[in-house]
């Protein structure tokens, strides 16, 4: 579902990374960790067509990263450092209109926000939302529609003790439906229950 061959990035007269070579089939988690700096963002960037590496070819769910297509955006979630949501939309709003662009039946959606800690705000504003809460609206948003391909960045930030259990539980209800995942974290939980491991330094 995702293969990369000779991937590199330079940054000036310096490699970020180089000679990255590796392959996550459907079904599998690849985790990357290291420390802050060190090319994990800028992977995930890659793999989303956001940022064109320096060398080497990536292929995710059988095409050329490009954020710009809609086949693209459509087999592959993501939930990156800068990616945002609606202030002013309640999460009942945000996920019918996720619904609504990739065509996909929500099913019980009371039940999906309270899975999520978010059934009694279900009706608010997420722009009064602690940083925890609009984390779990926006990791509910990137797993909850359909997609052959996820890519998380750090997704464990301002998560409580609960929400972590909760992260760890979405990534493997896709990986369990066929998708291939890639998640950059700190969190040991993840990194115990991933197939592979890339570690930058």
């Amino acid at each position: 579902m995702i293969e990369a061959g000779g991937l590199g990035v330079q940054l000036a007269d310096d490699w970020l990374f180089s000679d990255l070579d590796f392959v996550v089939e459907p079904g599998e988690c690849a985790a990357i960790i290291g420390p802050n700096g060190t090319g994990k963002s800028t992977l995930l960037r890659c793999l989303y067509g956001m940022q064109t590496p320096t060398t080497g070819e990536i292929k995710v769910a059988g095409m050329a990263p490009d954020e710009r297509r809609v086949e693209f955006r459509r087999a592959v979630s993501v939930l990156l450092d800068d990616s945002d949501f609606f202030a002013e939309l309640t999460p009942v709003q945000h996920l019918k209109l996720l619904a609504g662009s990739f065509r996909f039946d929500l099913g019980d959606l009371d039940a999906l926000l309270a899975d999520a800690g978010l059934g009694e705000r279900a009706h608010l504003a997420a722009g009064v939302f602690s940083a925890g809460q609009r984390r779990r609206l926006m990791l509910l948003g990137a797993t909850v529609r359909p997609h052959d391909v996820l890519l998380l960045d750090e997704p464990e930030r301002a998560l409580d003790v609960a929400g972590k259990d909760w992260l760890t539980s979405l990534i493997a209800r896709s990986t369990a439906a066929g998708a291939a995942v890639v998640v950059a974290t700190h969190h040991p939980p993840l990194l115990e229950a991933a197939d592979s491991v890339l570690e930058f330094v």
